[in-house]
């Protein structure tokens, strides 16, 4: 069975990309982004949510890559490449963000006061 079909029969993945599970913010956030195989490369995030984002990424990715994205402060966090589009790759968090880490990044990046350090 293709990696494909295995994929649209998970609950996760499926919520993820049908009605997008979680509210999606507008952010910029410099980071690293790492495909499978590959080195490191700088990007920017324009996008977060609890099960995944939107980052730069100037050359192709095909969906199904494996990637590891890197914020300021915080250790890698794995995904899949959902999309490539005109330069901009939308992944699928392997795990959801955890909701006190996904409203910390933003307070951090939006510089609301009530940011609080992740531990």
């Amino acid at each position: 069975m293709s990696d494909y079909l295995l994929h649209t029969r998970d609950p996760y993945f499926s919520a993820a990309q049908e009605d997008r599970s979680a509210p999606r913010t507008r952010i910029t956030i410099p980071a690293m982004l790492r495909v499978s195989g590959g080195r490191g490369f700088q990007t920017v995030v324009h996008d977060l949510s609890l099960s995944g984002f939107c980052a730069a990424a100037i050359n192709r990715i095909h969906p199904g890559t494996l990637c590891w994205l890197t914020l300021p402060g915080l250790e890698a966090l794995q995904g899949e490449v959902v999309w490539w589009d005109n330069s901009l790759t939308g992944c699928a968090f392997e795990q959801l963000l955890s909701p006190i880490v996904h409203d910390n990044i933003l307070a951090r990046w939006r510089g609301d006061s009530s940011f609080r350090p992740v531990c």
